[in-house]
C-alpha cells in the first residue's frame, strides 16, 4: 500500500472515501504522521494508483 491522498480536512476525505468506494478501490487509513494536522491519510495498493487517480481527476473535473 502506498499513500494516494492527504486529504485538508473532514469533507475532503468523506469525498475521496466515496469516489473510491463507487470506483471499487480497496483503501486503507492511516493516522498523519503529525498528531493535529489533519485526518487520516488514504493508502491504496500501488496497483490501484493510476485508476484511483483516474477516478480522481474523473470526479473534479465534472
Amino acid at each position: 500500500m502506498t499513500l494516494f491522498y492527504d486529504p485538508k480536512d473532514a469533507a475532503d476525505l468523506q469525498r475521496i472515501e466515496a469516489i473510491l468506494k463507487a470506483g471499487g478501490i480497496e483503501y486503507f487509513l492511516r493516522p498523519e504522521p503529525v498528531p493535529g494536522i489533519g485526518p487520516m491519510q488514504v493508502h491504496v495498493a500501488e496497483e490501484d494508483v493510476p485508476m484511483a487517480e483516474e477516478l480522481l481527476q474523473s470526479r473534479t473535473t465534472h
